[in-house]
């Protein structure tokens, strides 16, 4: 199987360095559109839905294979030894900035730089590290998300994304969920929500750009604070926001940060 058909890789664009944008839990690509179009104008372009999601090929669901984000990097390091050209630059959603985080300690050099989207190296408070959850508060989580994903992921939604006065983006991530296979889903939630990635943040040594919505219930301010303090080159970006995709529903914000940290890196 290819891995423009496993992945559903797009590519457009033309320019010297490429912009990857990799969307989180239960999304796909298409939660892009406000963002991904702007860059095709200076920069190649990919998008592409994590396996299991979107309109990836089922077929490629290994439950060994992504039973741990490595899984996922891997996947990530192919798309970019494919259909990378020049500098990569990687913009991922939640889950999907550590995805990033793991591919670039695998193989570095392959990702220039991070953008990290309301990332999370560890979603369960531990000691003076708050991350927002007890786990007994991702246990439950994960508990409802078993018995009952269908109505987890129609409760939830408008909630993770916020934007209380678009409730038009809470119904589109809801049906985000709703449309990947709900048994892909409750594992990819599970290796999400009990990852932890915190002892990888010293490691990476590229420039990472981290933007965080003010109100985020997902990750909250504490969570982008503490990686960049943790993080060798990291910058944290807040953008005047509710919820956890800002690249949805501050589009604007965003690109102008993502603008800005690109300027810096001269690219």
């Amino acid at each position: 199987m290819s891995i423009a058909r496993r992945n559903n890789v797009k590519v457009s664009g033309l320019g010297t360095a490429t912009i990857i944008f990799a969307h989180g839990f239960g999304c796909d690509q298409a939660m892009w559109r406000l963002l991904a179009p702007q860059y095709a104008r200076r920069f190649r372009v990919v998008t592409f839905d994590h396996v299991g999601s979107g309109s990836s090929d089922l077929r490629a669901y290994d439950r060994e294979k992504y039973n741990s984000l490595g899984g996922y990097a891997d996947d990530l390091l192919e798309i970019i030894q494919e259909c990378g050209s020049g500098p990569v630059i990687l913009v991922g959603h939640s889950v999907s900035a550590m995805i990033g985080l793991v591919a670039a300690l695998r193989a570095p050099g392959a990702i220039a730089a991070h953008v990290m989207v309301g990332p999370s190296p560890c979603y369960i408070n531990d000691g003076d590290y708050v991350g927002g959850f007890s786990r007994e508060d991702i246990d439950g989580l994960l508990d409802m998300l078993e018995s009952n994903y269908l109505g987890w992921a129609s409760n939830m939604a408008p909630a993770i994304m916020g934007a209380p006065e678009r409730p038009e983006l809470g119904q589109e991530l809801a049906d985000s969920f709703c449309r990947t296979d709900p048994d892909i889903a409750k594992q990819f939630a599970r290796v999400t929500f009990l990852s932890d990635n915190r002892a990888d943040l010293p490691k990476l040594q590229e420039p990472t750009l981290i933007i965080q919505s003010t109100e985020d219930i997902i990750a909250p301010l504490a969570v982008g604070e503490y990686m960049q303090r943790v993080m060798p080159r990291a910058t944290l970006t807040l953008v005047d926001n509710v919820g956890h995709c800002p690249h949805l529903s501050a589009p604007s914000a965003s690109e102008q940060a993502i603008d800005r940290f690109i300027t810096e890196l001269g690219l």
